[in-house]
């Protein structure tokens, strides 16, 4: 294996990283950012406030893009087995 071949898996590797996390980032920046100038606007400064709505929407937006994040990860798994079969 050549130095550009692992340099190859490793970008794919970490582009699918970010294809898997990306879902569930994009919903806790959005509803941490209302949240925040919920907070902001009326002054309330509950800590609990913009822990437990970050939680839900996670983990809401995990049960939906499960199938997406399995089909990245196994067709990145099906490359990876294609290569170690090739040699």
């Amino acid at each position: 294996m050549t130095g550009a071949e692992v340099i190859d898996i490793a970008r794919d590797g970490i582009l699918t990283l970010i294809l898997v996390s990306s879902p569930m980032l994009v919903v806790a920046l959005v509803v941490g950012v209302a949240i925040s100038l919920l907070q902001a606007l009326t002054q309330i400064q509950e800590m609990t406030l913009a822990f437990v709505p970050k939680i839900l929407a996670v983990f809401i937006t995990f049960l939906i893009a499960l199938p997406f994040m399995g089909d990245l990860l196994q067709s990145y798994m099906a490359r990876i087995a294609d290569r170690i079969v090739s040699g």
